[in-house]
């Protein structure tokens, strides 16, 4: 047996989006995971609503207990608050499994399907998501000082041609840039010439300076109508993006989206914003998208990830997890990647991978000439920094 014997969450003020999940059983193991966005509607969800589900249960029935948090009388297929907090719990749930059985998580998901991964990087600075969310932090302005040499948002916004070099050089193969938000803010179904011209700038810079030496992916975040959407799609086909992430406002309205795909020459990329492997089904049977994406801590979990991830295979579909959030969630996502036999990426941000996620905690991978690799501890092979678990901002909160 493999009781469960106390549910723990574990947040810091200074980074107000994260939380982490610690399920620890009869036999002495912990199992780690982790969510974002709402952590503090997260912490409450896990004690007041599921921990009572979870205590006393037999940690090795993953699916039992998965399907039991992952589809509540509210909020089944959708990301909000029930789901990232099963997410966290199925991401730890699974973390058991592989240190129980002294196997990598992706071995236990079933082995893997190649033993590394190749990321890309997600252009963020070092405080992109750590703290406040909002437009302004895709906002840069003439003032932005850049903080140190990863401070990869100025860098897009200022050169994008010399960023695209710096990524080069340490052996990426891919960057995604979002240039066109600010102007989102304006108006969401129109887009003027001048600002589509600004926006397509830096991919303009990019090929200049490196020509098609790397892969840009093209992230608009859903903030566009259909119509903006479109226009921006049709500017960016000169520059052979890799994909256009999340073009629309409304990424499960999968008619206007493989109305939009059919009249682009742009591979269309969705979702980070889904959940449930119901969503991924009727996104794919309406050919809405060409590259399928999947955060593991918002979608319900390393359980129903490893569903989406079959679904994209039966569709014929390269699969790319998510990570702009947390340490946990990029490591559970590289498990993902290692295993899904479609995986083609794994979304890294540098500038948090070289800082404050190794601040959290310990056993980071690090990316090597482009790429992630599979490690031999088990479980995910990571776990909460002592630094962490000292800090005077830390909040804590245990079900037994």
């Amino acid at each position: 047996m493999a009781l469960i014997k106390s549910v723990k969450t574990i947040r810091v003020k200074q980074y107000p989006n994260l939380i982490w999940v610690q399920l620890e059983t009869d036999d002495g193991l912990i199992g780690l995971g982790e969510s974002f966005r709402g952590a503090s509607a997260i912490e409450a969800t896990i004690h007041d609503e599921m921990s009572s589900s979870l205590i006393g249960k037999d940690a090795r029935h993953i699916q039992a207990l998965s399907n039991h948090l992952s589809k509540p009388y509210l909020g089944f297929n959708a990301s909000g608050v029930e789901t990232r907090a099963a997410s966290a719990i199925d991401i730890a749930l699974w973390d058991l499994a592989g240190k129980r059985s002294g196997v990598p998580v992706f071995e236990a998901l079933g082995g893997a399907s190649r033993l590394g991964v190749d990321v890309y990087n997600t252009c963020a600075g070092y405080n992109f998501n750590s703290s406040a969310v909002g437009n302004k932090r895709r906002d840069i302005g003439k003032d932005d000082v850049a903080s140190g040499a990863y401070d990869d948002q100025i860098a897009f916004m200022r050169d994008a041609g010399e960023l695209a070099i710096s990524l080069l050089d340490e052996g990426y193969k891919a960057m995604k840039i979002w240039p066109f938000d600010v102007f989102a803010n304006k108006n969401r179904h129109r887009i003027s010439r001048e600002d589509l011209k600004s926006g397509l700038a830096p991919f303009e810079k990019v090929r200049k300076a490196v020509g098609d030496k790397i892969d840009i992916m093209c992230e608009l975040h859903s903030l566009w109508g259909g119509q903006a959407a479109e226009s921006i799609c049709r500017g960016l086909e000169d520059f052979g993006v890799a994909w256009v992430e999340d073009p629309l406002h409304k990424m499960d309205d999968n008619y206007e989206l493989s109305m939009l795909r059919s009249r682009v020459d742009v591979p269309i990329c969705g979702s980070e914003t889904l959940a449930g492997v119901s969503s991924y089904k009727d996104m794919l049977s309406a050919g809405a998208v060409d590259f399928v994406m999947v955060d593991v801590a918002w979608c319900g979990g390393l359980s129903e990830a490893r569903k989406i991830a079959a679904l994209a295979e039966a569709f014929n579909k390269p699969l790319a997890p998510h990570d702009c959030t947390g340490p946990v969630t990029l490591v559970a996502g590289m498990h993902l990647a290692l295993h899904a036999p479609t995986a083609i990426y794994q979304e890294v941000v540098r500038a948090s991978m070289a800082t404050w996620y190794r601040d959290l905690i310990d056993g980071l991978p690090e990316v090597k000439q482009g790429m992630l690799h599979a490690g031999s501890e088990p479980g995910l092979g990571i776990t909460l920094s002592e630094g962490l678990l000292q800090r005077d901002d830390l909040i804590v909160r245990e079900s037994v």
